[in-house]
């Protein structure tokens, strides 16, 4: 007998928005920490850094050259890395709450693992971006991009020594996965591979990330998915059990039987 799943009602707008606040409070308390970290996160991405050379994975140095040199160019892409990270994510994630609650929530999950987990790496092994290095241009800076936190006022309210993993990478990934649930369609799902890609480069490029970060980036990503599937089995089978402990009630008013094979009704529910 098909049973028809219960249709989901969006949550409640001011939930959403607890959530987001307590992320940024404990995001602010990353960051405060930030100025004592310094030397430590420096010798981290100098470890990263050699690490990628022992393994000839370091185009990061090159490609932060080359942009350097093309300033309308540096520029665009600046104005990329600041702004598709939020207004991507945040509007995806925002409709998926207006049109998909059905999707929404195991989705919201998954992002929100994704800040905790990174923020616990951003406070155990802070590690600076490759701009921060010797030989590296900061692009953002020094192209004056729209929204920069690398100068200025919002400078002091950026994590400067949060390179691993790259939160950019994770949620432009998060962002591919939700449009591949969303949608069947090509074109959508070509978007999302792109999506990813585009930003892949753009952190390499301005000298905000370094390859391992990426990688870090996607593994975060991948783990927040699967401890989100991994505690909906738990609480699917909680259900389950709960479910099977309940009396059994007869519906009175509008009762289902079954036929027998001599086609008179017998006295049994049907479930």
């Amino acid at each position: 007998m098909h049973v028809l799943e219960p249709v989901q009602k969006r949550s409640h707008w001011w939930v959403e928005a607890l959530a987001i606040v307590w992320l940024g409070w404990v995001y602010d308390a990353i960051t405060n920490l930030a100025p004592l970290r310094l030397n430590a996160a420096l010798a981290h991405a100098g470890d990263v850094l050699g690490l990628e050379r022992t393994l000839h994975i370091d185009p990061e140095h090159a490609l932060d050259g080359w942009l350097a040199a093309h300033h309308s160019l540096g520029l665009a892409i600046a104005d990329y890395y600041d702004n598709a990270h939020f207004v991507v994510t945040l509007s995806l994630l925002g409709w998926l709450w207006w049109r998909r609650a059905d999707l929404y929530r195991p989705l919201r999950n998954a992002l929100v693992l994704v800040n905790l987990l990174a923020f616990i790496v951003f406070w155990r092994y802070p590690v600076a971006p490759p701009r921060m290095l010797p030989g590296f241009t900061d692009i953002v800076a020094s192209t004056h991009a729209i929204g920069s936190w690398h100068s200025g006022a919002l400078a002091s309210q950026a994590n400067q020594l949060a390179a691993m993993p790259s939160l950019h990478i994770a949620w432009a990934a998060w962002c591919t996965v939700a449009l591949w649930r969303i949608s069947a369609r090509i074109w959508v799902r070509v978007l999302g591979i792109l999506y990813p890609c585009m930003t892949a480069a753009a952190v390499l490029a301005t000298g905000n990330h370094f390859v391992l970060d990426i990688f870090a980036g996607v593994v975060v990503m991948a783990a927040a998915f699967a401890l989100v599937a991994l505690f909906s089995g738990w609480a699917a089978r909680l259900r389950i059990g709960m479910l099977g402990r309940r009396p059994f009630i007869a519906n009175s008013a509008n009762p289902a039987y079954r036929m027998s094979q001599t086609c008179y009704e017998v006295r049994d529910q049907v479930d």
